[in-house]
């Protein structure tokens, strides 16, 4: 019996191990990208003209946030622009609110989405609705739920022109607003911190393409060339698949920091955190199940089995080598993990340190969310965003590099 027991703990100490040696990479990567992403005000400017820019402003039930989002987009000191807000068959009072607006500022232009075809996404056929009345050479794509500093548009532009660049797109501050998501977003923005980082999608040599769905500015000509939204009207990451399009496509893009002019809502409440967690895992089971089981159980080794193994070598071990080695691995890993979770709350997220306390709750809810979006993916159950369900199961989705 102690032969075997001895077995099961030496294997676990070969998985903490790696997980062990998978934290540190990724704390490196964190440190690295944190100290060289560039930033959005920070740049060698030219002369230029000023463009036209139609920001395309899509909203569905958005009437808490979306005269904030408005009041700060009129606010910028940009000259020549024109805010295309979409109302997307609301049943609250944001197509009042837009109105309203409208009629009181001559450049808010006011549109009703038509009713959305089967085959589309909500918010991708809002995009496209607004892009039919745009009359910019430059699109900016937001969310209505994003504040924005009133120097961000000038500060886009110019990035985007004396750069010479096809597309940029901007980090914004992600706010968390009820206690669950603050301890759980840290927890998931240390993988898109890696997998989707600025260092990544700037570097020309990888295929890595991404934008933030709250802010990218893009040419026109650009944006008609990788198919418009119309490109992508089935991907439920739509923000992800337009961005990973446009570098497939040899255009210059760039991801640049705005943490500190922008500011995005990533989760409202428990509910839309879930079908976030959710959503984030369906698009990568639909393009290859496989890798997408097996890194949702790496997901759960890397946020959560180290506290179990920490706690189980506690209660249940007694003093032999191997429960001794299993300790301190477990505790190790578990440090690793505490490192992580308080250095993306500080520098990536910019949340109370006292939320990664929580760290191994964080680690929990990432992992059960992204188990059910596998099952979500396979079954015949609606994923719920927005207001509005979509059935997934054998769509075809292409937003994330497998």
């Amino acid at each position: 019996m102690d032969i075997i027991l001895d077995i099961f703990h030496y294997v676990f100490i070969a998985i903490l191990i790696g997980t062990s040696a998978a934290w540190i990479v990724l704390i490196k990567s964190m440190i690295i990208t944190f100290q060289k992403t560039p930033v959005l005000d920070k740049f060698k400017k030219i002369e230029h003209d000023q463009p036209k820019v139609s920001i395309i402003l899509p909203a569905r039930n958005e009437e808490k946030f979306i005269d904030k989002c408005l009041s700060s987009l009129l606010n910028q000191d940009y000259p020549n622009y024109e805010i295309i807000a979409i109302n997307d068959s609301s049943d609250d009072s944001t197509g009042e609110i837009i109105k309203k607006y409208a009629k009181e500022f001559p450049n808010v232009v006011s549109v009703d989405a038509k009713m959305k075809p089967e085959e589309w996404m909500g918010k991708n056929w809002a995009c496209m609705e607004g892009y039919k009345k745009a009359t910019g050479d430059l699109l900016l794509f937001t969310d209505s739920d994003t504040k924005h500093a009133s120097s961000v548009i000038s500060l886009a532009v110019s990035h985007l022109l004396s750069l010479k660049l096809d597309a940029l797109t901007v980090i914004p501050k992600m706010l968390c607003l009820d206690p669950i998501t603050k301890i759980t977003l840290p927890m998931i923005s240390i993988f898109l911190h890696t997998r989707f980082s600025a260092l990544r999608v700037n570097d020309p040599t990888k295929n890595t393409g991404y934008f933030f769905g709250s802010f990218f500015i893009i040419n026109k000509t650009t944006y008609d060339s990788v198919g418009t939204h119309e490109g992508v009207k089935g991907e439920i990451i739509e923000d992800g698949a337009l961005g990973k399009k446009v570098k497939e496509s040899g255009f210059k893009m760039r991801m640049v920091d705005g943490r500190h002019l922008i500011d995005a809502v990533w989760a409202r409440d428990s509910s839309t955190l879930w079908n976030a967690l959710k959503r984030l895992m369906i698009p990568l089971y639909l393009q290859n199940p496989r890798i997408a089981i097996g890194s949702s159980f790496a997901v759960l080794f890397l946020l959560f089995i180290p506290f179990t193994l920490f706690v189980y070598s506690i209660i249940f071990t007694g003093s032999e080598i191997s429960s001794v080695i299993l300790f301190v691995i477990s505790a190790i890993a578990s440090i690793l993990i505490y490192i992580g979770g308080i250095l993306d709350a500080v520098k990536g997220i910019g949340s109370d340190i006292k939320y990664s306390l929580f760290v191994p709750l964080g680690g929990f809810i990432v992992a059960s969310g992204f188990f059910a979006g596998l099952i979500q993916a396979t079954s015949k159950h609606a994923v719920s965003w927005r207001g509005r369900t979509y059935y997934m199961k054998d769509q075809i989705q292409k937003s994330i590099n497998v």
